[in-house]
């Protein structure tokens, strides 16, 4: 995780972006552990020529969490995304699809979610539509084993179904938050890396 960016050669570039997805992954979950926040803060910010465009958001967000403590990075995630009741900012698909939670979106990702032989762990509380699950989903189909399931075709069709629609609007909620600061950063990063993920599924299709 020290170079979460694309570089030139393609199995590099595999690899980083399931880096990309795990490290998002891992930041919407839960408020980030000390460790994770230690790697992110000493995280190289050049980007090699073929990154350029990722380069400017993800130095926002490295010097964002260099500047934070790891307790005032624990609190804005509580604020915006925790609380007892309903939250400030909504982590689930369904919720800016419908309006609604666990509504018809759910039901058609898990449908998804079998047929690529995947099921959601009885012991995590949240609904699949979480982005964190989404984005650890994507880092299975670029990094898994599996070359019937880990293709660029199943990658492709997994985006644009189930994260695509509405990822961009997670991004404009979190940006326009007053409390956010490291998730505003996160936000504008997320934004940018899906918006290259999308440029080149669109240059498979």
């Amino acid at each position: 995780m020290t170079e979460p960016l694309p570089t030139s050669n393609a199995l590099d570039e595999e690899t980083a972006r399931a880096e990309i997805y795990g490290l998002l992954a891992q930041l919407y979950y839960a408020p980030p552990g000390a460790e994770l926040l230690s790697a992110l803060r000493v995280a190289v910010t050049e980007a090699p020529a073929q990154g350029a465009f990722l380069e400017e958001p993800w130095r926002e967000l490295v010097g964002t969490a260099r500047a934070m403590d790891d307790s005032a990075i624990a609190e804005e995630y509580d604020a915006l995304f925790g609380g007892v009741g309903k939250p400030e900012v909504y982590l689930f698909g369904s919720h800016y699809l419908t309006g609604y939670l666990n509504e018809k979106p759910v039901a058609r990702l898990r449908e998804t979610l079998a047929g690529l032989g995947l099921a959601r762990d009885e012991a995590m509380p949240e609904t699949e539509d979480h982005v964190a699950y989404l984005c650890e989903v994507m880092r299975y189909l670029i990094a898994g084993d599996d070359v019937a399931v880990a293709n660029l075709t199943r990658q492709r069709e997994f985006f644009s179904d189930h994260l695509l629609p509405w990822v961009n609007d997670l991004c404009d909620t979190i940006e326009a938050h007053p409390k956010a600061r490291f998730y505003k950063a996160l936000a504008g990063f997320t934004r940018a890396f899906v918006s290259v993920e999308a440029q080149g599924f669109d240059m498979l299709a």
